[in-house]
């Protein structure tokens, strides 16, 4: 339970960058004030399991996914996309990984006053066009326009729409469960954190990973539901705050291995530059996964034959008596240390 006198006086930006202080603070500020049974619908997925979506049960076979997010990425283009396109993909990927086909969305634009008519017309069409390749409906949204100098720029929320048949529980991870990343994580976080940092990109290759991953969720969940027990796509926190919430949630230890996480050479250095371990910096277009391990390297296998070449196990789930709820990182030397969850402000407004 988080009390008061954990909660600082003022709002920091490290309250919103998808770390420890943010999880501490919804905690004290919102769940602990939901009744128990007002945290969930009858047999579905609420707050009492806080997850990016949450699921109502339709009939006895099927669940209604939904999720909702806001958008503030700084800055608001930049190499392999824009606010409209990450706003689109976001909100898919978090029905994606509950277990849910994407089926409709709904969004709510606020812009600054002055804002220039073509760069909104740029970042609505990176939106519709997400859309529309991934067969989703629009229903629905609102407009509005905010003073100048009363907002930055453009905020964007939207609320995804799915159906599941079998909802993705992160507290169904069990001891033997193997950890599976679909690509090279942190290409996301590294390009935002680059250009924060003012770092020249006009020699460089390294593009934003943002993407839908229903060419990759879709066909897993149709072949292999039974045996995914955790999904999400890591964005702020990355996958080290992912990895402590899975062990948290189902009170095991999760160990990963330095040598076998996926992370572009160029990431590696921007990270080194500016002193940022790459686990916590945001995917927009990876999958994590915990999978039975009878399956494991099945999935890996079949995860290639759909395009993600760089997918692979890093690690694995286990018990423990004496240690419970921690992330163990073993080093391409051997050794081993706690892998903590983010925290501070590390790269604020990254999606």
């Amino acid at each position: 339970m988080i009390s008061k006198i954990d909660i600082p006086k003022v709002i920091t930006l490290a309250h919103g960058s998808g770390g420890i202080e943010m999880s501490r603070l919804i905690e004290y500020l919102i769940f602990s004030k939901v009744p128990d049974k007002l945290k969930k619908v009858s047999y579905g997925l609420g707050i009492d399991f806080p997850d990016d979506a949450a699921a109502i049960p339709i009939n006895e076979k099927e669940y209604l996914v939904i999720s909702v997010d806001s958008y503030t990425v700084n800055p608001i283009f930049f190499p392999g996309g824009d606010i409209g396109k990450l706003a689109a993909c976001g909100s898919i990927n978090d029905v994606l990984m509950l277990g849910g086909k994407p089926i409709a969305i709904l969004d709510s634009i606020i812009v600054e006053e002055g804002f220039p008519i073509e760069d909104l017309e740029k970042i609505i069409n990176s939106f519709m066009k997400v859309i529309q390749e991934e067969n989703i409906a629009l229903i629905g949204g609102d407009f509005k326009v905010m003073p100048r100098g009363q907002i930055d720029k453009i905020v964007i929320t939207t609320v995804g729409i799915g159906v599941a048949n079998r909802i993705i529980v992160d507290k169904n991870i069990k001891p033997g469960d193997k950890i599976i990343v679909s690509d090279y994580i942190a290409n996301h976080g590294a390009v935002i954190m680059a250009l924060q940092y003012g770092i020249d990109f006009s020699k460089s290759n390294l593009i934003s990973d943002c993407k839908p991953l229903t060419k990759l969720m879709i066909p897993l969940l149709e072949k292999y539901s039974d045996y995914i027990h955790a999904a999400r796509d890591p964005t702020r926190g990355g996958i080290a705050m992912a990895l402590n919430d899975w062990a948290k949630a189902s009170n095991t230890i999760i160990v990963i291995e330095e040598d076998k996480i996926p992370i572009r050479d160029e990431v590696k250095r921007y990270c080194e530059m500016i002193g940022i371990d790459p686990l916590y910096l945001a995917c927009e277009g990876v999958a994590l996964l915990a999978v039975d391990e009878s399956v494991a390297d099945e999935i890996v296998e079949f995860m290639h034959k759909l395009g993600f070449e760089n997918a692979g196990i890093i690690g694995e789930v286990k018990k423990s008596e004496r240690f419970k709820g921690i992330v163990l990182y073993k080093t391409s030397v051997g050794g081993f240390r706690i892998l903590e969850p983010p925290r501070g402000e590390l790269v604020p407004r990254i999606c």
